[in-house]
């Protein structure tokens, strides 16, 4: 099924607050799911909406938060989420990190006590929007063994980065510390597909191909990403006093529970730092630079990070964005959940 990613917002949106978010809340997290679906990232979009409806309707995300924001110095802040919807607090708080940034040059906030937020690359972009570059950070819950370990601790610990241009363009990226982040697992069982066998392991801790069999995952660049997940923990975990590796509550366990999620977002004015239309002019030649490198044997060309999705958005602009059939189904149904997921076989960060 294709659908216009209007048409998409707005059934996300319809459903969302059918399960007990506000309007604006709702539009919110129709947005970033869309945005999320738009750059071919279908982990982060449509496929969640069954869950977060879920979770909502049981009570495990605020329906109507306490948004409270604590500037704790000239250029730090902390967002308390009071567990209400992620997507939600999370771009509330890059708005007072842009406010703060655009006065300080720097800002640094953490976000308190937060559902899941999706797609990270939306928050950054952003800052990007307005001339700053942006770095986030943020938890998960223990899918992820650690390097030579055979029992999972950490969770898949996103990162995320955006810089603008001087012609429109961004460079972004948005990755987990994994191989792959479960979300992609979830999109391979959805689609019954395969995955490879260098992205996790089974109950046994042996590499395995069928994404139902999952159990954990594994670090990107063995211990080079278990390095930066332990990185991100610290910092959206331990840094804002909350729950850390294996402690982080998990996305699925009791639905009727608030997640008390934590994320950081760092942003940096370039203009206290250098010419901005400089920076942005430096930024737009080194991405037509890197795309002008020679390609390897076999590859068409190369790509600047999030040019991909960017193209992706394109070309669903002009053909609608592909959905699975059981999730436009849901969507499009008067159920609020099915009750009929179960676990970290469905659902997972």
């Amino acid at each position: 099924m294709r659908v216009s990613k209007e048409d998409l917002h707005q059934l996300i949106q319809t459903k969302i607050e059918r399960a007990g978010l506000t309007e604006e809340h709702a539009d919110i997290v129709a947005d970033v799911l869309a945005f999320a679906d738009a750059r071919g990232i279908h982990s982060h979009g449509a496929v969640r909406v069954e869950y977060y409806s879920e979770r909502i309707a049981k009570g495990g995300i605020t329906n109507r938060p306490e948004f409270r924001f604590e500037q704790t110095g000239p250029t730090s802040g902390i967002f308390h989420g009071d567990n209400g919807s992620g997507h939600v607090a999370a771009k509330r708080a890059m708005e007072e990190a842009i406010r703060i940034a655009g006065k300080n040059g720097v800002a640094v906030v953490g976000v308190k006590n937060m559902s899941h937020s999706g797609a990270l690359a939306y928050f950054v972009e952003q800052a990007a929007s307005c001339d700053f570059v942006a770095l986030s950070v943020c938890q998960s819950d223990p899918m992820v063994v650690p390097f030579g370990g055979a029992e999972d601790y950490f969770g898949t610990n996103p990162i995320a980065f955006a810089a603008p241009t001087d012609d429109g363009r961004m460079l972004t990226f948005d990755m987990a510390t994994t191989v792959q982040a479960w979300g992609k697992v979830l999109h391979a069982r959805s689609r019954g597909e395969s995955i490879p066998p260098t992205w996790a392991v089974d109950a046994d801790g042996a590499p395995t191909t069928d994404p139902v069999k999952v159990n954990a995952l594994l670090p990107i660049a063995g211990p080079k990403g278990y390095g930066l997940m332990m990185m991100v923990d610290v910092l959206s975990g331990i840094l804002l006093g909350l729950p850390f590796g294996k402690h982080v509550s998990s996305m699925y366990a009791d639905l009727s529970k608030g997640r008390d999620l934590g994320q950081l977002h760092i942003v940096i004015n370039p203009a206290f730092f250098t010419d901005i239309e400089a920076f942005k002019a430096n930024m737009s030649e080194v991405l037509d630079e890197v795309t002008a490198v020679a390609p390897a044997p076999g590859v068409d060309r190369v790509y600047y990070p999030g040019e991909r999705g960017r193209l992706r958005e394109a070309a669903y602009e002009k053909d609608g964005i592909e959905i699975v059939d059981d999730i436009y189904e849901y969507l499009i149904s008067d159920a609020i959940h099915f009750d009929n997921y179960d676990g970290k076989n469905k659902f997972a960060e």
